[in-house]
Parts: structure tokens; sequence; C-alpha cells
């Protein structure tokens, strides 16, 4: 074979490689998850691949030869000016967020590339775009977002609660180390109440589980003998807490489980404390019996410690009546509430 014939194969073996390199760049483009979209200077759509119908809606025949304001929203329409002014003056806009609307007329948030498309002779004649739905993506930033914020006024909210059980507490203190003890049993408590009501980080909402009145008093009881032994029962219906009452319960419900663990039937190993909760449509009664304990003290009228006082606002706060009194068993509460202070 002549030099010539060589040169004549080597062009002709160049013809279908180039044939396959544009059919193999058009299949990338029509598989392409993004919607990658061509249009006119007179923003004129020219060319739309599958992911442009599966983002926007639009089939390519229903888009190609429509102008490109039919996927932008009527408050954004001024942008398309603009972006035709910055292609056609050979400038490339790099992930441009912004909002477009489908066919169904739902927006969506994409990011958008777009470059300048030349001729052969180096002149502009269109531009390309390609636009990816970044939607799901923005829903998870401001999840996270709300989430920081949700975080944050609960951080500041248990701060502001620590501060008046500190200054409480700082009054009754006989010693550092009562202050100390105190304040550390108090703590955990709330710890163990949040610990219900905090949302997930990893989850798709922000909403809070549910947290409820028998799961508050299970967590502030843990402490008192175990599934094989345990020193308390609920009995009764159960119903669901409010968020923002969750601290104030947990104190509560703390200063009840402390004083039986103290004077009461939970400071010997066979006491028994039942919890009995009745509701009605207006109303919640708690009943806290304590059984099998020390019969040598009658503690229905409460002490002027601190744990006292911090009882006494709480319930102020959550406008519930509380009532003592003295069985044969042992000692009696009775907490009287509108459901509306807790639900």
């Amino acid at each position: 074979m002549s030099l010539g014939d060589q040169g004549t194969q080597a062009t002709a073996d160049a013809v279908p490689a180039a044939y396959d390199a544009a059919a193999f760049l058009a299949a990338i483009v029509e598989s392409s998850d993004d919607a990658i979209v061509s249009k006119s200077l007179a923003g004129i759509i020219t060319t739309w691949n599958k992911g442009a119908e599966r983002i926007f809606g639009y089939t390519a025949d229903e888009a190609v030869g429509q102008p490109i304001t039919i996927v932008i929203p009527a408050d954004r329409l001024d942008e398309e000016p603009a972006i035709l002014a910055r292609i056609q003056a050979g400038e490339r806009v790099d992930h441009f967020e912004t909002v477009r609307r489908r066919k169904d007329g739902n927006l969506i948030d994409i990011s958008l590339t777009i470059s300048p498309i030349r001729d052969d002779s180096g002149t502009i004649i269109g531009a390309s775009k390609i636009a990816r739905d970044i939607s799901e993506r923005r829903r998870e930033a401001e999840h996270r977002e709300m989430l920081l914020r949700e975080m944050h006024h609960r951080v500041k909210n248990l701060f502001a609660v620590v501060a008046s059980i500190i200054t409480l507490a700082a009054r009754n203190a006989v010693t550092p180390s009562d202050l100390a003890s105190s304040m550390k049993d108090r703590l955990m408590a709330l710890a163990r109440a949040h610990e219900i009501t905090l949302p997930s980080l990893a989850g798709q909402s922000i909403e809070d589980p549910p947290a409820t009145l028998f799961q508050l008093l299970s967590n502030i009881l843990a402490p008192y003998g175990h599934d094989d032994h345990r020193q308390w029962t609920l009995h009764g219906d159960d119903v669901e807490v409010s968020r923002a009452k969750i601290t104030n319960l947990a104190l509560l419900f703390h200063e009840l489980a402390t004083n039986a663990a103290k004077y009461g039937a939970l400071s010997v190993g066979d006491g028994t404390v039942d919890i009995t909760l009745t509701i009605s449509p207006d109303a919640i009664e708690l009943v806290w019996l304590e059984a099998h304990g020390p019969i040598d003290a009658d503690p229905t009228q409460p002490s002027s410690g601190f744990g006292s006082i911090l009882e006494q606002k709480i319930a102020q706060s959550l406008d519930i009546h509380i009532e003592r009194s003295w069985t044969p068993g042992g000692l009696s509460i009775r907490l009287s509430l509108p459901r509306l202070a807790i639900t």
C-alpha cells in the first residue's frame, strides 16, 4: 500500500471514529438525569433531553420550539434577559440556584449551569443549559437549619430552668455539698425527660416523637427497681404531653420520687408506688399511691425546703391541684389539672 493509499485509509478510519464519538456524546446527554437543554439567542428551545422531560414534565415534542419561559415562574422572568446578555458576552454561568416551574404548576429548586454555543466561525448562536433538581438537597438543608434552631431554643430554655433551680437551691442549701447533690439529681431528671422529646438528627421530619405521661414517669422512675423487681407500676389511660410542659412535669415527678426514696415507699426494698391516670375530656387526675413503706411518720404536709418550694411553683405554673392524704398503706397524692395544661 502506497503512502497515498495509507493516508486515504487513515481518513476513512477517522470518519467513523468521529461519528461514534458524536453518537456516544448524544447517548450521554439523552441518558443524563440532569435536564440538558439548548436554546437560541431569542430564548426558543431547540433541544430537550429525557432528563428535562423528567424534571419539568414536558415532552420534547411539547417543549422544542417553545420559549424557555414556559418553565420560568412569573416572578423570575427578569432572570432570562440577564442570562442571555451574559451568554451573548461569551460568559459562562456556573451553578446559578433558582426556582423553575413544572408543567403541572409545581415549583422546584434547581441549579443551572449555562454555556454559550458557537458555530464553526466562533459566533455565539445560542446557549446550552444543564439544570439539576436540588429540591431534596434544599429540603434537607432547611431541615437541618430548623433542627439547629430548635436545639438552640431548647438549650436556652434549659439554661433558664437551671438558673432558676440554682437560685432556689442556693437559698436552702446548708453546705456546698448539699447544693451539688441537689443540682445533680435534678439535672439528671431533666436529662432523662428530654431524651424522649428530642427529634432524631437523621430523621426526615423535624416533628417531635410523641411524648406521653407514662413515658415521662417511666424515665423518672427507672432508677427505682429493675424489670424483675420494679417498685412502681402504671395504670389507666396514657396521654400525650406538650413539649413545652415536659421540663416542669419532669421536675415535679422527680420531687415526688425523691421524697418517696428518702422517706416513703421507695426507701425500703418492699415498698411500691402505684400510679393511676384517669383521663376525661377536660381534666386529668393522677393518683400516686405508696404502699409497704415506713409507717412511723405522716408526710402529708410538705416541708418548707427547696423541693417543696419548687413543687409549689410548678403546680402554680401548670394549674395543678395537689392533695396529700395518709392511708393505712402509706402516702397518697392526688394531682388534678386541666387537660389543656399539659396537652
